[in-house]
């Protein structure tokens, strides 16, 4: 696998995520991807974001680095421009309809610990830094 970068988005007491159901599992990713030739983790997670969520974003800084198969770096973004849900990345047509169902949403901050969420160890820093 390689290396991804993800956005970790917060608004009003929630969380951004994509929630996933694939072979009859359902959990949920911060908004990212893969890190493209010559592209930064940042530069992915822009690009990411806004192929998933539909929205610009401006990184404000690292939250957090996980080694899982290749290294996945977390940003704390905000919103700059955009509608939320409208991303129109290849994950919401052609050949990865056949790797289940992507459905950004926002997660109310106090439920994001019962919540099946990928990585943990990036939820648990995120509802003890930003819970309300």
């Amino acid at each position: 696998m390689r290396n991804r970068g993800s956005s970790v988005i917060i608004e009003n007491n929630k969380v951004a995520l994509i929630k996933r159901v694939r072979d009859g599992n359902q959990y949920y990713v911060f908004p990212g991807g893969g890190i493209e030739n010559e592209e930064s983790p940042e530069e992915a997670t822009i690009r990411e974001t806004l192929e998933e969520l539909g929205v610009h974003i401006s990184i404000k800084e690292r939250l957090g680095i996980v080694k899982h198969t290749g290294i996945q770096y977390f940003f704390i973004a905000e919103v700059i421009e955009g509608t939320f849900g409208t991303g129109g990345g290849e994950e919401f047509s052609g050949d990865f309809r056949n790797r289940g169902t992507y459905k950004p949403m926002w997660i109310e901050l106090e439920h994001l610990l019962s919540l099946n969420v990928y990585p943990i160890e990036i939820a648990e820093k995120v509802y003890s830094l930003y819970r309300p």
